[in-house]
């Protein structure tokens, strides 16, 4: 079973959707309601965006983000899941100076699991990663965003600062991620 870990985004049910969509076998748990068992007997995890900062949910997403490290689970931080998967392991963010909000264009510039070529994405943020631990190859780019996804090296950990689930291009990213095992 695949658990997506509610973070509070507005865009949760989006990922519930488009999982409902490819009839992924999921389980929706809020952050604060995480029981070991939940995570143990997960093949794959998705980390959501968020509306607020909270120390008990980074806590939280990075001990995660640790489990799926160490299990060599597949796991996709979704903009907030992004930016605490790059913090957890050695990335920084910023904020920026102007936010970003709709449909943007990003450019694959390495061969992926998730996507090829140039893929329409939905930004919906005010922070960015602003640097990668070098265990991260770079996958895709944007004009506003380096890091518009990552990986980690040899696992399936991967990044979008964007919003698959808001996408008929990152939808199929999200297909793509469920076929992973």
């Amino acid at each position: 079973m695949l658990v997506v870990v509610d973070n509070g985004s507005v865009y949760t049910n989006s990922i519930i959707d488009s999982l409902k969509e490819t009839k992924t076998n999921h389980r929706r748990i809020t952050f604060d309601k995480i029981i070991s068992s939940d995570i143990e007997d997960s093949h794959s995890i998705i980390l959501s965006g968020r509306i607020r900062n909270d120390p008990v949910m980074n806590a939280t997403n990075s001990k995660l983000i640790q489990h799926a490290l160490s299990k060599k689970k597949p796991l996709l931080g979704i903009c907030y899941g992004a930016e605490i998967l790059a913090i957890t392991l050695g990335g920084t963010i910023k904020k920026m100076a102007q936010s970003r909000h709709g449909i943007h264009e990003a450019c694959v510039i390495k061969e992926n699991l998730l996507c090829k070529g140039k893929i329409n994405v939905f930004e919906s943020h005010s922070y960015s990663i602003a640097t990668l631990d070098s265990h991260f190859d770079v996958l895709a780019n944007s004009s506003a965003c380096k890091f518009e996804i990552f990986q980690y090296v040899n696992q399936n950990i991967f990044g979008t600062q964007f919003h698959p689930e808001m996408s008929d291009d990152g939808k199929h990213l999200l297909e793509n991620f469920t076929s992973i095992k």
